[in-house]
């Protein structure tokens, strides 16, 4: 039986969050469910070139056995179809195909597909609605639910987005079969993140399933998605456009992690393997400035604070995150991480944990991250 997660949002429809094996073939009768799809006919599918061949023709069977009439849209696998131009030559074909207000964009696909189709979802006539069926661990567990959309610039990674809403969200776990064994992992990576950030019973939970999961059992995995999602929403409801500070505990490992991902080639190395590191590193810096308390402004106690980093360690090690060998110089880190979204000023801003649900953001200087960055490689 599959698992069923609201989304209630301030000033937002609710949706549902559909989680299981089997629920991709009931997509179209789920979205008839729905008043405001009952009489909707135009569907566009964007999907990519590794999930069009695996998963296109059973949700076209399964929107058009409820009467949608389908269109498709493959771009190229891979994060450079993230980008503006993709965007604009999907709006083109929209527009070719007379697409009005009253279509559906269905993203089949990871995150790379998810950003890009609610991107432009949110963008076209001022806005139509999305439908996200995550095909990934790490879609599933994080960017198909919370209403971020993005594409890459040049200068760095989802530079250009907006804040729009899913109005539903079919997590077909049978899906994940046939993920490679590096985007299971990188799903992993986002799941430990949001286990260190929710509460010790998540975080124990995983720890203690950590084998099960890294084995892709079926029953672990469902309730792992089926956590994040509920931790996500909690966290997303209080801030939906991340402007109370709240939201920004989500970018847990990313400052360095979106850093090594630019520095190294958007690709080299999936996004939760680098999330992992970037947890690794911010751990570092909580436990450097717990045993500097001129440094601190939390008066975390030096023991708890290492104990923390060893115990988040020791998740990371059981999901098999293992640390990264990547080369890039501090220098070039440094330089990339200037321009994360979480930097003010110039300044950088981390998000360090001192414990499980225990965080804060915090500026830190140039000197002290790449003197940090030297001493981690």
């Amino acid at each position: 039986m599959a698992t069923k997660v609201m989304i209630s949002l301030p000033d937002e429809a609710d949706y549902a969050v559909r989680i299981g094996a089997g629920v991709l073939d009931a997509l179209g009768r789920n979205l008839r469910s729905f008043e405001r799809f009952a009489r909707a006919q135009d569907v566009l599918v964007i999907t990519d070139s590794n999930v069009g061949p695996l998963y296109l023709a059973r949700t076209r069977k399964a929107l058009t056995a409820e009467g949608f009439k389908v269109r498709e849209i493959t771009v190229p696998a891979g994060e450079p179809s993230k980008s503006i131009d993709v965007a604009a030559e999907i709006w083109s074909a929209m527009a070719q195909l007379s697409l009005g207000r009253d279509c559906l964009v269905v993203a089949l696909g990871g995150g790379v597909v998810g950003d890009l189709a609610g991107f432009v979802a949110s963008t076209y006539m001022r806005g139509v609605p999305v439908v996200q069926v995550p095909t990934t661990l790490l879609s599933m567990v994080d960017s198909s639910v919370g209403g971020k959309t993005a594409v890459n610039l040049p200068e760095g990674k989802n530079l250009v987005g907006t804040f729009f809403q899913p109005s539903f969200v079919c997590a077909d776990t049978s899906t994940l079969a046939s993920l490679p064994e590096r985007e299971w992992l990188c799903g992993c990576g986002e799941i430990a993140k949001s286990s260190v950030i929710d509460s010790d019973d998540f975080f124990f939970w995983l720890l203690e399933h950590a084998q099960e999961l890294a084995k892709r059992d079926p029953v672990t995995t469902e309730e792992a998605i089926a956590r994040c999602v509920v931790f996500k929403a909690d966290i997303v409801a209080r801030d939906k456009t991340e402007t109370s500070g709240v939201r920004e505990c989500l970018n847990y490992g990313h400052t360095l992690g979106h850093a090594i991902e630019a520095c190294t080639g958007f690709g080299t190395f999936s996004h939760g393997a680098c999330v992992a590191e970037g947890m690794r590193f911010a751990a570092k810096l909580a436990c450097d400035f717990a045993e500097h308390n001129a440094e601190s402004t939390t008066n975390a106690n030096p023991d708890a604070v290492a104990e923390f980093a060893a115990a988040q360690a020791d998740l990371l090690d059981a999901l098999g995150l293992v640390p990264l060998a990547y080369e890039a110089t501090p220098e070039a880190l440094l330089s990339a991480m200037k321009h994360d979204k979480k930097a003010r000023g110039g300044d950088l801003r981390f998000v360090l944990a001192d414990d499980i649900a225990t965080w804060r953001i915090r500026p830190i200087a140039d000197d002290l991250v790449l003197s940090a960055l030297t001493r981690a490689r």
